[in-house]
């Protein structure tokens, strides 16, 4: 096929089709009821862990004003693809329109490049709180946490535009068949007509600086943390030391994990159906793991969830 009959199928095309689990399609029924029911979990476990830490005064510290903005980052996260897996699902349905895709794939890419700072980030007050304590109410400032939440936001925004820009200005070939359950990277390359060289180097540019450097400075962060919980001379000091920080490592370790797997191992034909489970542990599975997380493992938490909704 040449370039210009790809372009004309790329620029008149009706979009593409997600085709998720349709080739189980005895499940689509079981599916749906089991994506319903994460949806709302994600939503309401996310929205209590966001309530509490805005109206319980005991939360309003930099470790909780990072907690907040991270549970309102999962219930947009998930939000950019449950609710079509929900209609796909129901109605056997997985059309969806070019532009639909476009804004999907920008805002999966947006709110998981900033989930990253926001995690490294969290990381970082962890480090100031327990290497340097005497320091911990000046260093991390409120000013300071405000701008590094709105410094992900202008930092990752307009590269992500310029991603997704990238990407749909590809000629897509006469199949616009995506083996996925939304839109993503790795899939909509596979479709391209044409060249993907420098699609592949934006890609992973992108998930060096925004994926592999806020990484690296979680494991520096928590390198000198466990250097700094050593030196604890009691066992009790060390198990409350490490307890503060036990929460955060199960996110980052559910988060990075799975999207790393993704992201990184090399796609065929015969690992597309583990590459949508993946994919699906990442975005929807971890969102609905991270309060239980931080509800079970964190003392001040399941006390304000008390005060929450049981104390009147």
């Amino acid at each position: 096929m040449s370039p210009e009959k790809g372009l004309e199928n790329h620029t008149a095309g009706p979009g593409f089709v997600l085709l998720g689990f349709s080739d189980h399609s005895i499940l689509q029924g079981l599916c749906f009821t089991v994506f319903l029911a994460i949806y709302l979990m994600v939503l309401t476990a996310n929205g209590l862990i966001a309530l509490i830490t805005v109206v319980d005064s005991t939360l309003h510290s930099p470790m909780y004003f990072f907690l907040r903005n991270l549970s309102i980052l999962e219930m947009c996260y998930t939000s950019v693809t449950l609710p079509k897996m929900l209609v796909g699902s129901l109605m056997a349905d997985g059309r969806i329109s070019f532009l639909g895709c476009a804004a999907q794939l920008y805002f999966l890419v947006l709110l998981g490049s900033i989930e990253c700072f926001i995690l490294a980030a969290m990381a970082y007050d962890r480090y100031v709180a327990i290497c340097d304590p005497l320091h911990y109410t000046l260093m991390m400032s409120r000013g300071l946490c405000i701008r590094l939440v709105v410094g992900s936001w202008v930092v990752v925004a307009p590269v992500q535009i310029g991603q997704t820009y990238q990407m749909f200005t590809l000629p897509f070939c006469a199949s616009h068949d995506l083996h996925h359950s939304f839109c993503d990277v790795p899939p909509l390359l596979e479709l391209a007509c044409a060249d993907t060289f420098w699609n592949q180097v934006m890609l992973y540019t992108i998930i060096v600086v925004f994926v592999m450097l806020p990484f690296s400075l979680i494991i520096l962060s928590y390198i000198n943390i466990i250097r700094a919980i050593l030196k604890i001379p009691s066992v009790l000091g060390r198990h409350k030391a490490f307890s503060t920080c036990s929460s955060h490592l199960g996110v980052v370790t559910l988060f990075y994990g799975s999207a790393t797997v993704v992201y990184l191992k090399r796609r065929s034909r015969n690992s597309v159906d583990i590459d949508k489970y993946l994919a699906l542990f990442y975005t929807i599975v971890t969102p609905m793991f991270n309060p239980l997380i931080y509800s079970l493992r964190n003392k001040e938490v399941r006390i304000a969830l008390k005060r929450l909704l049981w104390t009147k």
